[in-house]
Order: C-alpha cells, then structure tokens, then sequence
C-alpha cells in the first residue's frame, strides 16, 4: 500500500485569458516543483481551483499530469466534490489514470451528519481499488471532519491518510495519536504546522506554498528527519512568512501570483477571483525577496 509521506503540493492549475487549462504551463509548474524535490504531487486540490474546471478539463489535467510525471513520483488526484457519486466519478477517473491514490474533501455547501459522512467516504473507497486519503478543510467546506470519524474511517482498508487543514492543532494530533498503530499517515495541511505535525509524528505535508517555494518546504522535511530540529525551525520560519501573506489577496491567488512574480508563468485566477492589486503585489514581492525567492 502507498506510504503517504513527504512533501506533496497541491499543484496551481495555470489558466489562460480564456479561462482554460494551460497544459504547457501545467508542464513546467510539475518540473518546478520535481526540481525542487518534492515527494509527490496532487492534481485538482483547492489550491488548484478545482470546483471552477469543467470535468473534460479535468481529465486533461489528469492526463497531462500523469504523463509529465512519467512516474517520477507518486501523483494523487483529487476527487472531491458535493455529492458521493460525482466523487466516486472522480476516483475512477484517477484509477483509470493510473494515478497512486485519490485525495477526498468533505462535501461544500451542505453539512452532512458525521454518520453520513462515514457512508460517503466509505462508498468512494469502495468505488474502486485505490488509496484514499481523507481531506478535512472546514474553513472552506464549513464541514469539519472529527477524531472520531477518521480513527473509524482508518479501519477500511484503502483509506490510507488523512490531511487536515483545520489549523487546530490539537485535532491534529488527535488524528495522530488514534490511528498512530495502524500504519495511516496524517498530513499538515496548514503550512504554517508542518513542522508542528511532524513533531507529533505526522509524515509530512500537502502545502500548497511548495508550489512556489518547493525547496523551502522539503528543507523543514529533511531537516526534520535529520534530527536538525533548529534548522527544520529555521525553515519553517521562513516558509510561514509566504503562507501569512495569503492574506494579501482572495484565495487560492496569492501563491499564483507569487509564481507569475517568479517568471513561473501560471496565468490568472478562476473568476470571480481577481489577481491582487499593485500594492500588494509590491508586499509579496518583497517577501518572496526575503526568502531567497527571486533577487532584489
């Protein structure tokens, strides 16, 4: 079974002035990131503007991420949707694919009682012969995923990690300390927690400033498992400056913008989302200067 582990970002997905997927600048976002060590990649996450693509530009992203990959390393593909059948649609997409796992978020919009929630990720495990990892991010779904729930879901038998997002850290590590004997991996969703979570024992991260700063992120990684806590310290530090300037724009922009600064082109966010103004862009600029992003 897949060891759910690393650094693992949750790919941008570029889009042009049309509002289509840019398949050649999907290509080199995933060369970007590989140079930059990363573990994994996640196609189709939050970060990656899923709910604004049409299924078809969907499969593409899927198969151009597959193919560009060329099994370098593991890709997780997000299944993730408000209804079970349109999630159990997506996992087969990504078994189909050849994919190493899907990633599945709560259902948005609507707030499922926690038993209905076991039926929907256990119908979307069953659905196909592929790993699943649990995805709880309750400030953007409203839906918050209990220690509870997943020490229950860790019990079937492809569900194999979870990545959480709350930002609470005692969830976290509640999380960790019910499934920490039954070989399931707990991932930091928040990038700020990386650290924080390894420390507790989770195996690593799904952080969507890897996209823009990969090194940053597989340096507090590394330097973690070296047992070099001061210099995983040192790094995460770093790293939290980027994810603190999120705020600088509406979601999931900013690490966008951070590549387009970059000369990483990525294109433009899924309207209604608008690029950050000149002022702000200003701001990351010199954050991203700060951390050794791009020169003065």
């Amino acid at each position: 079974m897949l060891a759910v582990r690393g650094v693992i970002p949750p790919l941008i997905t570029p889009i042009d002035e049309k509002e289509r997927l840019d398949t050649a600048a999907l290509r080199n976002l995933i060369e970007h990131v590989i140079a930059g060590g990363v573990h994994g990649v996640f196609v189709l996450g939050s970060t990656g503007e899923f709910y604004g693509l049409e299924y078809e530009e969907k499969v593409e992203a899927v198969a151009v991420t597959m193919e560009q990959v060329k099994g370098r390393v593991p890709v997780y593909v997000g299944a993730s949707a408000i209804t079970t059948k349109e999630c159990v649609k997506l996992t087969r997409l990504a078994k189909e694919y050849g994919a190493a796992a899907v990633t599945v978020l709560t259902p948005m919009f609507i707030t499922p009682t926690e038993s209905e929630l076991y039926t929907h990720f256990r119908t979307v495990a069953e659905a196909a012969d592929i790993p699943i990892v649990l995805y709880n991010n309750p400030d953007r779904t409203g839906v918050n995923m209990s220690a509870n729930l997943v020490e229950r879901l860790s019990d079937v038998e492809n569900i194999v990690g979870a990545k959480d997002t709350s930002g609470d850290m005692t969830l976290t590590s509640e999380y960790i300390r019910r499934t920490r004997n039954k070989g399931f991996s707990i991932m930091a969703g928040r990038d700020t927690m990386i650290l924080a979570t390894l420390v507790y024992g989770g195996t690593g991260c799904v952080a969507g400033t890897a996209n823009v700063v990969p090194s940053i992120v597989v340096e507090i990684y590394d330097k973690f498992k070296a047992g070099d806590l001061a210099g995983a310290l040192e790094a995460q530090y770093r790293l939290s400056l980027l994810r603190n300037a999120y705020n600088l724009g509406s979601f999931p922009v900013v690490p966008k913008d951070a590549l387009n600064l970059m000369g990483i082109n990525v294109g433009h966010p899924i309207k209604p989302i608008e690029h950050i103004s000149d002022e702000n862009r200003d701001k990351l600029k010199a954050i991203l200067v700060s951390i050794g992003a791009i020169k003065e």
